[in-house]
């Protein structure tokens, strides 16, 4: 069994289709393996207390996480293990199965009715001038908190024959002149797949902006290779907005992934998630909107948490975020700051929600309050 323990400080030699083979899929193999760490039956590897506190924590719940990991498929690849410190920290609670995501009745599976606006299966056409086009279900890593929990990891949700039927529609639909391709994520497809899925849709004359969705520079940041990013750059305008969460994330080898995309022109973009016990914090967010700035990832959108089934244990309150949001126009500039989104039951839509900045409106003078809460009066001339 692959080394979980390992500091990956050589993972350039690793692939990363090996670095996702030696994925953890079950709880009881995340537990084998810390058994195994702990009694020194890895040939030559030293004992990690980690491991001992590790096990101890999973042993209590083993069997309830296997109800949970055959509900929502479970997948943490070793890297993104081996940021892991200590239990229950802000990459455990993302990536490590929990007993809480089976005990949420207020959530439904799609509260966004991405289902019903979906014209062919696995393209949804909310808005009128664009479409989200699902073409795999794998990722790097299975998030706890994943808004598509009811596809990502089940095969079967996604084929060549759905990707064709999407094609066909985009083709056949002028008005769509921006595709966003996610899934899962469209990264965990083969370099040629995913080209040819590309070029079909540069050959649709309507289709001026494609846009992808990946969540691989953190979680599998192995998987931006110089003959990937030479696949990208072909099929420009291309935009990537990813995904980190939190500070910890930004690694040397995130870091290199970033660069090998920005340097090849390709815009990056971050939509981070608000998550109770993980980022909801305003330190930990000046400080990951920071770093994502100097690595070339501009801030696009800090999501609410959707109301997803299972993921009830990650929500917040809005007024978590817009406290966090006033912090970051107070501290930050203005090229750091997202904006904070909800994205509406029922799929209508997303919106932006802004601390209240406007106290009083008067007929000569509006009554405003700066990041501070020092109130002004503006005066209407």
């Amino acid at each position: 069994m692959f080394n979980m323990y390992s500091s990956f400080k050589n993972s350039e030699n690793l692939s990363w289709e090996k670095i996702l083979a030696c994925s953890l899929t079950k709880p009881e193999q995340l537990l084998q393996h810390l058994a195994e760490q702990r009694s020194g039956h890895l040939a030559g590897q030293q004992f990690e207390p980690l491991a001992e506190h590790l096990a101890e924590h999973l042993a209590v719940q083993a069997g309830d996480l296997e109800l949970v990991a055959k509900t929502y498929p479970m997948q943490i690849n070793p890297y993104i293990f081996s940021l892991i410190k200590t239990p229950n920290d802000p990459v455990w609670r993302q990536v490590v199965p929990d007993v809480a995501e089976l005990d949420d009745s207020k959530n439904i599976l799609d509260p966004l009715n991405e289902e019903n606006q979906s014209p062919v299966s696995n393209l949804i056409h909310r808005y009128p001038d664009r479409v989200v086009f699902l073409i795999s279900v794998r990722c790097g890593a299975y998030c706890r908190f994943c808004m598509r929990k009811r596809v990502v990891g089940h095969e079967d949700q996604i084929t060549r024959a759905t990707i064709s039927e999407g094609l066909k529609y985009i083709r056949l639909n002028p008005a769509v002149q921006e595709v966003i391709l996610s899934g899962g994520d469209p990264f965990l497809l083969k370099d040629k797949q995913l080209g040819n899925i590309l070029q079909s849709l540069r050959n649709i004359s309507h289709v001026k902006i494609i846009r992808i969705h990946t969540r691989v520079l953190c979680t599998l940041p192995q998987r931006i290779t110089p003959k990937l990013v030479q696949i990208l750059k072909a099929f420009q305008p291309l935009y990537i907005n990813t995904h980190f969460n939190h500070p910890v994330e930004i690694t040397s080898q995130a870091v290199k992934a970033c660069n090998l995309l920005a340097d090849a022109g390709i815009p990056l973009g971050c939509q981070t998630v608000l998550l109770k016990g993980v980022n909801d914090d305003s330190r930990i967010m000046v400080k990951l909107m920071r770093k994502l700035v100097q690595i070339r990832v501009k801030p696009y959108y800090l999501h609410h948490p959707d109301q997803i089934k299972g993921t009830g244990h990650f929500q917040t309150s809005p007024e978590s975020g817009l406290k966090i949001m006033a912090t970051l126009r107070g501290f930050l500039s203005g090229l750091c700051v997202p904006q904070y989104m909800l994205d509406l039951p029922g799929g209508g839509g997303k919106i932006p929600l802004t601390p209240e900045y406007i106290i009083e409106k008067k007929q000569d003078s509006w009554i405003v309050q700066n990041y501070k809460g020092k109130k002004f009066v503006y005066p209407l001339i």
